[in-house]
């Protein structure tokens, strides 16, 4: 017990700098935000207070409970009438310190720790909470507040109005900025969000729409008041969460500093800081929209690359096949000349071409790391005969099995700079959509042809084409989005992660509405000596 009472009194000790910033920033919130109090007391139109007081209570729990309760009983006793008993303040202030501690506690436990409310779902889940709970809170203060005396019963309503706005604006605008700013991400975030030039856009559109909604309309309502969400929307749908979050700031204290300046009434700082927390909450959602796409992107992107790394895979077993093939054969003969006790010029030979078929599938399988761990194209020069040539080889095999002609028009002259290994899985994918499209069509004869031409001096175009039953339309227009599956069992990534393959290339890829198939690649090439032909290759109906 004593070694408890130890280590208890030990983490007091260190956490003791926390609390005490924590008490004078409690204060300062509560001191600067001491406009229009009703009837003296502590009950004005905005308080940032206890959103500081939420995320002391969610990041260190119970323990935040007793600090919680000397920065609300030093804010009550600064706001009360000095002629009034001291057990008047502190009534009010414990009733404060049980509803910020229950609803911080409550946040805690159904909001995931390492949230920071940039998605719709904790979104709406934290405001609702934030609302019922300060309504609660509310309630709760004035009634202790009219237990000791200090609220007539003419102001009950409108003490309820004033404190639940000031308490739910303030919770609402400031807290997301103090769960960010407590979080090493958040921060992270924040702060790049600082250093965006295009964040001074948007904090200059603000302060001019401040302007213009007080300067210039201030003493006609809040006819302009709608200018201020022009700027919080532009930084959510830039910047996601942060810019929201950082704008909203801003304009909130804008607001207040404005509203102080006019001298607007208590209703109408009220009603207007309504608005505020409706425009903040709209900035937020947009926020947590934009993020939400952004993190789906992301995941897109991350499982076209797994889908493509599959697939490059494929491909590289293939081209794995022929030197570890080599290699076996090379193996068996090398074992029959050491058997055979000859040490000679032939072991030796066979031995080199073993390390140097080592060496081929060596560089097979760190194409595959490579692309692996970075999804980077690895650039050589090859001929587009010799590519086309490599992908349509094993297909050859199935055009016999299948009864598909396969005809391969004569390639033009034209050299690529392109990862040859990602260029032939696009052109296996579009033979393999050709050829399962011929099988799953009743048209004869079943036939697949690929041909190109020089496209000008700087590109070459590649087509697949096939007797099978082509693209509508309105299949067409989702060809290329991911998970649009073509046929059954079918993942629907192949076409897409093609497109991307090519695009990485600063090449076209695209799909032609027609009664058969057909589908081009366009690429550019680093051979422009030959003049390119006059027109290009057109199949007959002979040849159909």
């Amino acid at each position: 017990m004593i070694r408890d009472v130890k280590a208890t009194a030990a983490d007091w000790l260190r956490r003791l700098p926390l609390i005490v910033g924590f008490i004078g920033l409690y204060v300062a919130f509560d001191v600067a935000s001491f406009v229009h109090p009703l009837y003296g007391l502590n009950i004005t139109p905005w308080n940032p207070a206890p959103a500081l007081g939420l995320i002391f209570v969610i990041r260190l729990g119970r323990a935040a409970w007793l600090p919680l309760g000397i920065a609300v009983v030093l804010t009550e006793l600064a706001a009360r009438n000095p002629l009034a008993p001291l057990w008047t303040s502190i009534l009010p202030a414990l009733v404060l310190t049980a509803g910020y501690g229950m609803l911080g506690l409550t946040l805690a436990r159904r909001l995931p720790r390492d949230t920071l409310l940039d998605d719709r779902r904790s979104l709406a889940a934290w405001l609702l909470r934030v609302a019922l709970g300060s309504l609660l809170i509310s309630v709760a203060y004035l009634l202790s507040l009219r237990a000791v005396g200090l609220l007539p019963a003419a102001g009950w309503w409108t003490g309820l109005k004033h404190f639940w706005v000031g308490d739910g604006v303030g919770i609402a605008v400031m807290m997301p900025l103090l769960w960010w700013l407590s979080s090493r991400r958040g921060r992270k975030r924040l702060l790049r969000s600082v250093l965006n030039r295009e964040s001074a856009g948007y904090l200059l559109l603000g302060i001019a729409t401040l302007w213009l909604a007080f300067g210039v309309g201030g003493h006609s309502g809040f006819k302009l008041f709608y200018l201020l969400f022009l700027p919080i929307v532009w930084a959510a749908a830039r910047q996601g969460m942060a810019g929201a979050i950082l704008c909203a700031a801003v304009l909130q204290i804008g607001v207040i500093v404005a509203m102080r300046a006019l001298h607007y009434s208590a209703v109408s700082v009220a009603e207007l800081q309504i608005l505020a927390m409706a425009m903040a909450v709209v900035g937020f959602f947009v926020g947590a929209v934009v993020n939400e796409q952004r993190r789906t992107s992301a995941d897109l992107r991350q499982s076209l690359h797994l889908a493509a790394a599959g697939e490059m895979a494929g491909a590289l077993a293939h081209e794995l096949h022929h030197p570890l093939t080599a290699l076996a054969a090379y193996a068996d003969t090398c074992e029959r000349l050491i058997g055979e006790g000859d040490t000679g010029e032939a072991l030796h030979s066979a031995l080199h071409c073993v390390q140097r078929e080592s060496a081929k599938a060596g560089a097979v399988m760190r194409r595959l790391q490579d692309f692996f761990r970075t999804g980077a194209p690895q650039p050589e020069t090859v001929t587009l005969a010799e590519l086309v040539e490599s992908a349509v080889a094993p297909y050859r095999a199935r055009s016999e099995q299948t009864g598909v002609r396969l005809r391969i028009a004569p390639m033009p002259d034209a050299s690529l700079r392109v990862d040859r290994l990602q260029l032939e899985v696009v052109l296996r994918s579009l033979l393999a959509n050709a050829f399962d499209s011929v099988a799953d069509s009743p048209r004869q004869p079943r036939r697949v042809w690929v041909a190109a031409w020089k496209d000008g001096t700087e590109r070459v175009c590649l087509r697949v084409e096939d007797s099978g039953s082509g693209l509508s339309a309105e299949r067409a227009t989702h060809l290329f989005e991911p998970f649009e599956a073509s046929k059954e069992g079918s993942h629907g990534l192949g076409l897409a992660i093609s497109r991307a393959i090519i695009a990485s290339h600063g090449g076209r890829l695209w799909g032609e509405v027609a009664n058969h198939g057909i589908f081009k690649v366009e690429l550019p090439i680093i051979d422009t000596s030959a003049a390119p032909p006059s027109t290009r290759p057109v199949f007959g109906e002979g040849d159909r």
